[in-house]
């Protein structure tokens, strides 16, 4: 009801068109009616009890403004219903007045061109007709209409890529057209003995589908999977012909191309079911359209592709909030198994990680199956520490490196190791990198930040980490950088890091073959690419740490067995090499124990003892011989087991 000041004007509005049955095609009572007015004002009566139990009191009224409507609902001229007229006007039906809409067109009546058109009579339609309800949504729709959207889903983004797909289908239509006619041999060469023959070259096809798709990545989120689905369900149709010479090119042939082209297809509309904000509605339309796509035996193994799971998923939800560990929900007969496409999972992975949800990924992880390239899943897998790391969880993450079986430690490198090391130590870590491979942690231009919650591990505590890692780590074993990032940690422990760090009393230490059979000491030294003499130059310091840990001087005298015909040239290169001046100066003033030198600390069966060849070896100096105690204490590192 709207109300001036002088004046008072009333529509009253029906709502007999909810109320009415579905099967009722009468349309005879208008749901705007105007209240005529009267011709002088009425003058001011007391109401009678019974007026007063009115729901509405008419006081005044006239006649209102005619506001736009669709024809049958015309307050002028009445409008005779069928469910399906087309032949000709019915009684009245063509007359408009200024405001009638045609319900086909969604424009005024006026300009119809098909108003009153024989056989197709617009001005008979209106939307209690199934017949007329689907015309319009064909002619509104257009090719929309095939994703099964309503006219309220469509906003200008769809409208702009309904175009784009009718212009894309008539281009690709001739192309593909070219491409079944072929092309002689002598455009791309004279050849006799195959002139008769055809070259039939999808190149073109190829080309004007990746330009089309290169256009859709430019569009929001909806009109891009609308006009990828659309462009799929076109050359996923596209046959080869029989017979014809082929290219070298991949993408010369039909079915080749279609892969590659259905590939990428795939992976976008992956990517948009993972990232994007699709509602759950337009989520199943696109599904349901992919899911009546024609494709041939060579492309069967897209057919499920789309088969995403959203994020409201129940199995999904349970296993990120921890609810269910193991990724498996039964309702009655029937088991959800939480398995999915590789693909999808690294994608998941890398949303969880944006979101910086490290226990809800960690969770995700541990669960999800896949039935492809399972090295793959593994390899992310081997990130859950690194992941409960930046959760600021240390203490989980420990224990993920050294489980009893399949220990993602075993498969350091020694760059990873270290990075592992920092990160316990500092508190510290690469956070500006989104991982799907531990190679991705050892980024040079990653930025390092510091954990939100988390403390620097405590040294005794990341010392047996080392220590664990270095036993079941071959890699990491063999690298003198590791062994030295270590070491460094045990020095700064004090008094107690100078202790055995095995309470064994004798520890059985198992030399590399590559050392005994090449050159006893020497030469499989430098196989081995340790290459510690560069580290020792680099870090003139870690002669004194190597050499402040005693229980690492027990473990080498007690059991290499190494003859003293080699000892002589291994001094003599160390000197050579190192050309200590300095750093031997301050290796004089180690706390050492001569007599455990003159005694050496140990032996083996043959009666040799280190102390021994330290005698036997004339023109050494003290420093030459803790010098050369430093570097055995290394070479042990590499050789011995911890």
């Amino acid at each position: 009801m709207g109300t001036t000041a002088n004046d008072i004007e009333v529509i009253i509005l029906s709502d007999d068109e909810d109320e009415a049955p579905e099967n009722d095609v009468a349309c005879d009572e208008s749901s705007v009616y105007i209240v005529e007015p009267e011709d002088s004002r009425e003058t001011d009566t007391a109401l009678t009890p019974s007026t007063l139990e009115e729901d509405l009191v008419v006081t005044f009224s006239r006649r209102a403004e005619v506001l736009p409507h669709a024809r049958y609902d015309c307050p002028i001229h009445p409008f005779t219903a069928e469910d399906r007229a087309t032949d000709a006007p019915l009684a009245g039906n063509q007359l408009i007045c200024d405001q009638c809409f045609c319900y086909i067109c969604d424009k005024l009546a006026s300009s119809c061109v098909l108003w009153c058109q024989g056989g197709i009579c617009h001005c008979n339609s209106h939307k209690r007709s199934t017949y007329w309800s689907n015309l319009r949504d064909s002619t509104v729709l257009g090719d929309l209409q095939a994703f099964n959207l309503t006219v309220s889903e469509v906003d200008e983004h769809l409208r702009r890529a309904e175009k784009m797909l009718l212009i894309f289908k008539k281009e690709a239509f001739v192309q593909f057209s070219i491409f079944l006619r072929g092309q002689s041999l002598m455009e791309y060469g004279p050849n006799a003995q195959h002139q008769k023959r055809l070259i039939h070259d999808y190149t073109p096809v190829y080309e004007l589908v990746s330009s089309f798709l290169y256009e859709a990545d430019k569009q929001n989120d909806r009109a891009a999977a609308i006009l990828r689905l659309g462009a799929a369900e076109v050359f996923v149709r596209h046959i080869s012909c029989p017979g014809s010479l082929m290219l070298p090119s991949p993408v010369a042939d039909v079915n080749k191309a279609k892969a590659c082209l259905l590939h990428r297809v795939i992976s976008s509309l992956q990517r948009q079911l993972v990232m994007a904000d699709f509602t759950p509605e337009f989520r199943q339309k696109i599904q349901d359209f992919y899911r009546r796509f024609p494709l041939p035996i060579e492309l069967k193994n897209f057919r499920n592709s789309l088969c995403v799971r959203p994020w409201t998923d129940i199995l999904l939800v349970s296993v990120l909030k921890g609810q269910n560990i193991s990724g498996v929900r039964k309702e009655g007969k029937k088991k959800d198994v939480l398995a999915e496409d590789m693909s999808v999972i690294f994608l998941r992975s890398e949303l969880l990680q944006r979101q910086k949800r490290y226990r809800e990924l960690c969770r995700y992880l541990r669960v999800v199956q896949s039935a492809e390239a399972a090295f793959s899943l593994q390899q992310l897998r081997d990130l859950i520490p690194f992941f409960m790391c930046l959760a600021g969880d240390f203490s989980s993450a420990l224990i993920g490196f050294l489980p009893a079986v399949n220990a993602p430690a075993s498969r350091f490198t020694p760059q990873l190791f270290l990075i592992y090391f920092y990160i316990f130590k500092s508190a510290t870590a690469p956070q500006s990198i989104i991982a799907s491979h531990p190679f991705h942690l050892c980024r040079s231009d990653a930025v390092w930040e510091p954990i939100k919650g988390a403390v620097p591990l405590k040294r005794e505590l990341l010392v047996k980490f080392a220590l664990k890692v270095h036993r079941c780590c071959p890699a990491v074993y063999a690298d003198s950088q590791c062994w030295t990032s270590l070491l460094t940690v045990v020095n700064s422990l004090g008094a107690s890091g100078r202790c055995s760090p095995s309470p064994q009393p004798k520890l059985h230490i198992q030399i590399p073959r590559p050392f005994l059979e090449v050159h006893p000491l020497w030469s499989s030294y430098t196989v081995s690419n340790l290459k510690l003499y560069f580290c020792l130059q680099e870090y003139p310091d870690q002669a004194l740490l190597l050499l402040g840990n005693l229980w690492a001087l027990q473990w080498l005298w007690g059991d290499l067995p190494f003859g003293a015909e080699h000892l002589g040239s291994f001094l003599q290169d160390v000197r050579q090499e190192l050309k200590i001046t300095k750093a031997g100066s301050d290796l004089t003033n180690v706390p050492w124990n001569h007599a455990m030198l003159a005694d050496g600390g140990g032996g083996n069966e043959d009666g040799f003892f280190w102390g021994g060849c330290f005698g036997q070896t004339s023109g050494f100096t003290w420093t030459d011989q803790v010098l050369m105690s430093a570097e055995l204490i290394s070479f042990y590192c590499f050789a011995s087991t911890v």
